[in-house]
C-alpha cells in the first residue's frame, strides 16, 4: 500500500456493480477491500487479480454483512491492518421477489437484513474512524424501485427506500466531521441479478427507459466514484439516479 493510497471498502464487491466500482477505484491505485458472501472465492479471486493487474492492491473476505458482530470484528481488522478507511461503498444486496400476498416472513426478513441492516452495520463500523480522520465518503447503492415501487418487490423496494432515509440522516449527523453520505439509485442495469429475468420483463423495463438502453455496471461505477472524490466534496445527503431517465 502506497502512503497516499485511499483505503476503499466495497460490500458485494466480487461481481456486478461492486466489481465495476472496484475496477474504477483501481484506476487511481486505491487500496481495496472487497467483501462478498459468495459460496467460494472464484469471482472474488478474478476481481482481485484484475485489480492487481492495474497496479492497485486488493484483498477479499467472505462476510455476512447482516451480522453486526461479524461486521464489527471484520472492520476492526481492516482499520488495524490499513490504518484508516477513506471510502465505504455499501453495495451488498439480494432479492426474494414475490407478491406481498404470497410473501412469507423469511422473504421479508432476509432482504431487509442484507439490503438495509447491513448498511447500518457497515456504516456504523466506519464512522468513528472517519470522524477521527475528519474525512470520509460513504456511498450506498439504492434502486429506482426505492422511489417508484415495483410489483413483486415490496421487500426489496422497502429496503432500498430505507437506504435513502438512513443516508440523509447520517449525512446530517456527520457533515461537521467532513464525512459525506450519499446514495446512488440505479435503474435497469445489466448484471448477474437481472440477467435471469424473463425476456418479457426485460422488454417491459426497456420500454420505460427514455435513453432506450439498459445501463451497464460501469455507468453506476462512474457515479459512485465521482461522489467519492473531492469534485463532489460539497454534495451530501443526495440521491443520484442512474437510470437512463426511468425516474425523473
Amino acid at each position: 500500500m502506497a502512503d497516499n493510497s485511499r483505503v476503499v471498502v466495497i460490500t458485494g464487491g466480487s461481481k456486478g456493480i461492486g466489481r465495476a466500482v472496484a475496477l474504477r477505484f483501481a484506476a487511481e491505485k486505491a487500496d481495496l477491500v472487497l467483501i462478498h458472501y459468495d459460496p467460494d472465492e472464484e469471482d472474488a479471486g478474478r476481481t482481485v487479480a484484475e485489480i492487481e493487474s492495474l497496479g492497485a492492491a486488493a484483498e477479499s473476505m467472505k462476510l455476512d454483512v447482516s451480522s453486526t458482530k461479524e461486521v464489527e470484528e471484520a472492520f476492526s481488522g481492516i482499520v488495524e491492518n490499513h490504518g484508516r478507511v477513506d471510502v465505504l461503498v455499501n453495495n451488498a444486496g439480494i432479492t426474494r421477489d414475490t407478491l406481498v400476498m404470497r410473501m412469507n416472513e423469511q422473504d421479508w426478513d432476509a432482504v431487509l437484513a442484507v439490503n438495509l441492516k447491513s448498511v447500518f452495520n457497515c456504516t456504523h463500523a466506519v464512522l468513528r474512524t472517519m470522524a477521527r480522520q475528519r474525512s470520509g465518503r460513504i456511498v450506498t447503492i439504492s434502486s429506482v424501485v426505492g422511489q417508484i415501487g415495483n410489483a413483486g418487490q415490496a421487500n426489496y423496494a422497502a429496503s432500498k427506500a430505507g437506504i435513502l432515509g438512513f443516508s440523509k440522516s447520517v449525512a446530517k449527523e456527520m457533515a461537521g466531521r467532513g464525512i459525506t453520505v450519499n446514495a446512488v439509485a440505479p435503474g435497469y442495469i445489466d448484471t448477474e441479478m437481472t440477467s435471469g429475468l424473463p425476456d418479457k420483463v426485460k422488454a417491459e423495463f426497456l420500454s420505460q427507459i427514455p435513453l432506450g438502453r439498459i445501463g451497464s455496471p460501469k455507468d453506476v461505477a462512474e457515479a459512485v466514484y465521482w461522489l467519492s472524490t473531492d469534485a463532489a466534496g460539497y454534495i451530501t445527503g443526495q440521491v443520484i439516479h442512474v437510470s437512463g431517465g426511468m425516474y425523473m
